[in-house]
């Protein structure tokens, strides 16, 4: 959940450290600290500092006042221990030799901690991080490696580690179980980070660390080791995407800007995969056998992936005729899924990092199930265990609220769904056309949407400042609505529930009164008429009603919503994919006006990488 650095090179360490964990705080943070080695006193000299990372780099100066050519950095959030300037990462050892940057959660550190404890070492800190720089510590004689090694063998859970020693100057210890670390190859120097965007300034050559990796970085290079600490040669990356990317852009947010840029990343998801007239995948294959023999597809995901799987269950049922269920990650393990060598498995992850998603997907395999994924991030965990992957080619998603990213999963789902009900003979030619042309033509009508933004911007200044505010809708709209309240919650912290609107009357009526604001979803044509007595009978209790529809269906919605908002008419399976825009806008303009730091929601990380 976290952010890591480290650097060792011939140039100044700290502002290096400190301009990549700025590009990092995008995944949510409470705390940052540096760890560098000063060689004048021949130590390790740590700063910390609780709050925002501008806190800890006014402190310093920018790094100026650290002249050290080696250091590791972090941005923490806080698992183990409140919020503070002691339960800051680099934790250190006891002697301050050893500093240790942590990201994931080391399950057993309450048994390793009293054990340290009867050995007679002191702890500082409530984090579980310090038992790891104090185990090195205890089993230190001389070899970083060693001790390191010893360590690992003991320690449990889910980590990211980069380990830096007063008596090794000369090299950063990086090991990789559970959380994503990726290397840096630099002229002359090294890196190491949580996210490539942290250092692509400085290298576009990187490596991703597998579970249960060491490295070791040097300024002339650096070496990788296995699990039994045999040497191996890592492969190395060329990332081809621009920095600015990762920038604002003249943008105020992140979040806005990645709204905008839908369009063009729903090209570059789509476009590629339809040739002629056809949907292709040129990068995966299913055999026409294996999909003739599927019996059963899972959709396993998290948070906003999860919602377009439950988009995506409607589009496969409907197009394949397989039944098909959605599993959350967290829940997936322990719901004793029947999945056998018929069973596909489709696992959905922004980050491509996602811990419980990570863990479905391995359960999923052990089991015999065929596993393909669909991720953002290129030599992702999930992308690299996989059988199969689609990458949405959506770019650089740096704020915490997905919105790129969400349109092409869905998107890509969709695609997938036809191209399955194609193979299987289960779509009607006709119904096959119109989709590949609803397809072709859905960035340029998301652009449309965009083009009317302002509408959207005054319905939030009429409603922001609810307190509880309810969507509902049926079928692919029901699916929408989960999204669309996710999106509000996250960014302005106004409490918000998605309900399926024939459910009104089975209990989750009582909740509306007078002036209540319900978000009430009608793009399905054709259940619009249901959508209209739900309309009708939550206006009959006093709420206010804020509509989503089609043009098509505006008129008649207007007659009785308060507002509506509407989206251009267009193949009724892809109606989801336009009308999450106008609630992504919603969410946006409401958080905007009630002053909340959009970009980085409280309590929320961009990767999830904790259970």
């Amino acid at each position: 959940m976290c952010g890591i650095v480290g650097f060792i090179g011939r140039e100044q360490a700290a502002p290096i450290l400190l301009e990549g964990l700025s590009r990092l705080e995008y995944r949510g943070y409470d705390s940052a600290g540096v760890a560098v080695f000063d060689a004048e006193a021949g130590a390790l000299s740590v700063h910390k500092a609780k709050g925002r990372l501008q806190v800890l780099s006014e402190q310093l100066h920018g790094g100026a006042d650290l002249n050290s050519t080696i250091g590791v950095g972090h941005t923490r959030w806080a698992t183990h221990g409140a919020p503070s300037d002691v339960n800051s990462h680099p934790q250190v050892s006891r002697s301050g030799k050893i500093a240790v940057v942590h990201n994931g959660i080391i399950e057993n550190y309450a048994e390793l901690k009293a054990f340290l404890m009867n050995q007679g070492v002191p702890f500082t800190s409530e984090t579980d991080t310090e038992v790891v720089a104090q185990l090195i510590e205890y089993f230190y004689e001389g070899d970083l490696l060693a001790a390191v090694g010893r360590v690992l063998r003991r320690i449990e859970g889910a980590y990211a580690l980069g380990i830096l020693c007063a008596d090794c100057p000369d090299r950063i210890v990086a090991v990789r179980k559970d959380s994503p670390l990726v290397l840096g190859y630099g002229e002359g120097c090294s890196f190491i980070a949580s996210d490539v965007t942290a250092i692509l300034r400085h290298t576009r050559r990187v490596g991703y660390m597998e579970d249960g990796e060491l490295a070791v970085l040097t300024r002339e290079g650096i070496q990788c080791y296995n699990h039994l600490m045999q040497p191996i040669e890592k492969e190395i990356a060329t990332v081809d995407w621009e920095v600015d990317a990762a920038e604002k852009g003249g943008y105020e947010h992140f979040m806005f800007k990645e709204i905008m840029e839908q369009p063009d990343a729903l090209r570059r998801c789509v476009s590629p995969r339809i040739r002629e007239g056809e949907v292709v995948f040129e990068d995966f294959s299913l055999s026409g056998s294996y999909i003739k023999a599927m019996s059963r597809i899972y959709i396993v995901a998290c948070g906003s992936s999860y919602h377009v799987g439950m988009v995506g269950k409607y589009h496969l049922e409907r197009l394949t005729r397989i039944p098909v269920e959605v599993a959350l990650g967290s829940e997936f393990r322990y719901m004793d899924p029947i999945v056998d060598e018929h069973t596909l498995v489709i696992v959905i992850s922004q980050s491509g990092e996602t811990l419980d998603t990570m863990a479905a997907l391995r359960e999923a395999r052990r089991l015999g199930g065929h596993i393909l994924s669909i991720v953002n991030v290129v030599g992702s965990s999930i992308a690299r265990e996989s059988d199969q992957v689609l990458y949405t080619w959506a770019g650089p998603e740096i704020a915490v609220a997905t919105t790129k990213a969400y349109t092409t999963q869905l998107a890509l789902l969709s695609l997938l769904a036809l191209w399955l009900g194609k193979q299987l003979g289960t779509v009607p030619e006709e119904d096959y056309r119109a989709m590949v042309t609803a397809f072709q033509e859905l960035p340029g009508k998301m652009e449309e949407v965009l083009a009317h933004r302002d509408g959207i911007q005054y319905f939030a200044s009429q409603y922001f400042n609810h307190n509880s505010i309810f969507f509902i809708g049926r079928n692919l709209d029901y699916a929408l609505g989960l999204e669309g309240s996710l999106k509000l919650k996250e960014i302005s912290y106004i409490h918000s529930e998605a309900y399926a609107s024939g459910e009104l009357k089975h209990g989750t009526i009582s909740l509306i009164e007078d002036g209540t604001l319900v978000v009430a979803l009608g793009t399905y044509g054709r259940l619009f008429a249901k959508a209209m007595s739900n309309v009708v009978e939550v206006k009959a209790r006093g709420a206010d009603v804020l509509a989503l529809t089609t043009e098509s269906h505006r008129e008649e919605m207007a007659r009785t919503a308060d507002a509506v908002m509407t989206i251009p008419d267009t193949h009724e399976l892809l109606l989801p994919s336009l009308g999450v825009v106008p609630l992504q806008l919603f969410a946006y303009y409401v958080a905007l006006m009630r002053g909340c730091d959009i970009d980085k929601p409280r309590n929320l990380a961009k990767s999830v990488t904790v259970e």
